[in-house]
């Protein structure tokens, strides 16, 4: 089975024109490397991202958190077009959509990101679910590297991958996903 990588990062914005690339370079890298993109069915840089995955040929599923599409697109406001299925969840942006978008992913990728991005940290970190941050990239992401030396400590064994480039950080994230997959 193809592996699947979760893109989570900054929704609201602005987003710096480097991120928006890096974004989008990083939704093409997931689509050339033949993974699938989860992502948040959401705006802001995985919206970037799922973008890029589907101009690059690559399979992009959202995990909304409204019940239908009437709710996903009218309540919540999130597009639908990057989209080749989409996962209703029903269970709002409190949490419960973002435990069904983690787990279902083999790893996921930071790019920027608020508290929502937090949040997907915190359900990946025990679940020892491969996490790629996007080094320079500002806000949570930025914050990773830190949390893990000086609260986490290595406690969970999680793998951790710091890369600055967005290709690089694809290519070994997937290698981790790939890795996984292999672990009884």
């Amino acid at each position: 089975m193809k592996p699947k990588i979760g893109v989570m990062g900054g929704a609201s914005g602005p987003h710096s024109k480097e991120n928006i690339e890096k974004a989008g370079a990083i939704g093409k890298a997931i689509a050339e490397k033949g993974a699938i993109l989860f992502f948040g069915a959401t705006t802001g840089l995985p919206l970037e991202a799922a973008k890029a995955c589907k101009k690059a040929g690559g399979f992009v599923v959202g995990v909304s958190p409204g019940e239908n599409e009437k709710e996903h697109t009218e309540v919540y406001g999130y597009p639908t077009e990057a989209c080749d299925i989409m996962v209703y969840t029903g269970m709002g942006l409190a949490g419960g959509r973002n435990i069904v978008l983690v787990k279902s992913c083999d790893a996921i990728v930071l790019i920027e990101g608020g508290i929502g991005t937090m949040n997907e940290f915190s359900i990946a970190y025990p679940a020892k679910i491969p996490i790629g941050v996007l080094e320079g990239s500002g806000r949570f992401a930025d914050e990773v590297e830190r949390l893990e030396k000086e609260v986490l400590k290595g406690k969970y064994g999680t793998t951790l991958i710091f890369e600055k480039n967005p290709e690089k950080l694809v290519e070994k994230i997937v290698s981790a996903a790939k890795a996984m997959k292999q672990k009884p």
